[in-house]
């Protein structure tokens, strides 16, 4: 549980920051959504893919990835046909739930060596950073309430808790946790192009939406520095 209250630390550094943008952008959400759009695409671009391709194997990557496409398909039918309130935001809490199982479950299965503690408390602040600016930025861009934040990351805490102690008894292979990792790339994706930027194509000037997705692309590589 301390492990997860690091995560939900992390993860408000990065809502807080999202916070501040949201206030240099409150005339335009169209334009906060596109930002958000460009940072997760640019996550995806310059860290998680390239790291995943080194970690796991491609075969189970791939396939997670078509998973997770035809996932975020499913999902997002059953969530329009049910006129849930802003099915993109719960469609990328549903994808980084999912993308933080395969690390922790490796953080479960280190725990027991008491030199990787320091390294593992700083790396979970600092991974999660960006997590918490997407998903904050993301929510602020469509109008929620800073409740709905603030549950979203307790619900994160909770999961990762959760399959840290799992990880501690059971240890998945590298070709499930390719998979996992696999269909979260495909969910967030998918919602970072479907919903965040498609949808408000022609809601701003051409100059404007490439302006806001450069921008948010940029923030991914100084977020992607802070964690190097």
């Amino acid at each position: 549980m301390i492990l997860g209250g690091f995560l939900f630390f992390s993860a408000s550094i990065g809502g807080t920051l999202a916070w501040v943008f949201s206030r240099l952008f409150q005339h335009t959400t169209h334009g906060l959504s596109l930002l958000s759009g460009g940072f997760l695409v640019g996550i995806l671009v310059v860290d998680v893919i390239p790291s995943s391709f080194q970690m796991y194997n491609s075969i189970g990557l791939i396939l997670g990835i078509l998973m997770g496409y035809l996932m975020f398909e499913i999902l997002n039918s059953l969530f329009h046909t049910s006129h849930t309130q802003n099915p993109s935001v719960s469609l990328l809490a549903i994808a980084i739930i999912i993308h933080t199982i395969p690390m922790s479950l490796t953080v479960g299965q280190l725990l027991g060596n008491s030199a990787l503690s320091i390294a593992i408390t700083a790396s979970i602040i600092l991974h999660h950073l960006p997590e918490g600016f997407a998903l904050s930025t993301a929510l602020l861009s469509q109008g929620e309430r800073l409740w709905r934040l603030f549950v979203y990351f307790v619900a994160f805490s909770i999961f990762f808790s959760i399959f840290i102690q799992i990880g501690q008894y059971w240890e998945i292979s590298n070709k499930a946790q390719g998979v996992l990792m696999g269909v979260s790339i495909g969910l967030i994706a998918t919602a970072s192009i479907s919903e965040f930027i498609l949808h408000h194509i022609r809601s701003v000037s051409r100059k404007s939406f490439i302006a806001f997705i450069l921008l948010g692309y940029l923030l991914s590589h100084l977020f992607h520095m802070l964690v190097e």
